[in-house]
């Protein structure tokens, strides 16, 4: 992790942060293999003319990971620990972040998604279930909607549609982020890749809520009850899918996976191994009461 998006994550936290939960500091055990700088699970390849660095682990279902803005791999240590001893766990750093080179383009969550699904081609995966986190977020919600035939299930944790779904002091803290990079660097290679994914968040994505509807795969819909994403385009997020789930943690932030992995990890693994569709809902709640009634006491 480079020292602006250090600072930036450090930021994030202390100003928005309620704080985590008192178990979360137990809960994030180092781990003795060196997430995204792991040359043993590495591989590379080229998409676009970017080349792309990527990760996999464990044996199983496949699970893809994607990580928030100017993150990379070892974002998720958490997540690819507990997931890979029951799936085969694949992570990859987006272009223009982490171990991945840079474009000659503007940066877009359409080419980050196209890379993702170049990705699943390169491995000869099938269909995978993938949990997005941030921009990440984001990107799962794209596969849905630009590869529905690679996706099987879809997490998305924080995730927004365009600008508008931020709340200012979210805005604020981009827009200081972007200010706390030295003049003197803009025009170096580390500079130039810092304005181009952090500016990002000021100026993308841009789906259109009715979109949404065309995604079939189950989703579930996170966030943090203090998250950096405003709640009702949030809800709003999970009112348009026609296959959805919402789950809001309670005293929490939009860095619930790292704060709270514990919660976070188990919250996802329920969904991604119950079978869900949302029209079963309304049944499935008139069995569960009928159990209910059956249950009682005459």
């Amino acid at each position: 992790m480079n020292k602006f998006v250090s600072t930036a994550l450090c930021s994030l936290s202390l100003v928005l942060a309620a704080g985590p939960s008192p178990s979360a500091a137990a809960d994030r055990v180092p781990t003795a293999i060196a997430y995204g700088a792991n040359e043993a699970a590495s591989g590379t390849f080229v998409h676009d003319g970017v080349t792309l660095y990527y990760e996999v682990y464990g044996a199983g279902p496949p699970l893809l990971l994607v990580h928030g803005n100017g993150g990379s791999i070892g974002w998720l240590a958490s997540q690819i620990e507990f997931f890979k001893k029951t799936n085969r766990v694949i992570v990859m750093d987006s272009r223009d972040q982490g171990r991945s080179s840079d474009s000659a383009v503007p940066l877009t969550y359409e080419k980050m998604t196209d890379d993702l699904a170049a990705l699943l081609e390169h491995l000869q995966t099938g269909p995978v279930d993938i949990v997005g986190w941030s921009d990440g977020g984001i990107e799962a919600l794209l596969m849905g909607l630009r590869h529905p035939d690679k996706v099987r299930k879809l997490v998305a944790m924080a995730a927004n549609l365009d600008p508008q779904g931020i709340y200012p002091e979210t805005e604020k803290l981009v827009k200081d982020m972007l200010a706390a990079i030295p003049p003197e660097l803009y025009n170096t290679p580390e500079g130039r890749r810092q304005l181009k994914v952090t500016s990002l968040m000021l100026t993308e994505p841009h789906i259109d809520l009715a979109q949404l509807k065309a995604i079939s795969a189950p989703t579930l819909i996170l966030s943090g009850d203090h998250d950096l994403i405003r709640l009702d385009h949030t809800i709003a997020i999970y009112e348009a899918l026609s296959n959805a789930q919402l789950a809001v943690f309670p005293n929490s932030t939009h860095l619930v996976p790292y704060d709270d992995p514990q919660l976070f990890n188990i919250t996802v693994e329920r969904f991604l191994t119950t079978p869900f569709n949302k029209k079963d809902r309304i049944p499935d709640t008139m069995a569960s009461f009928e159990r209910l009634v059956a249950e009682l006491p005459k």
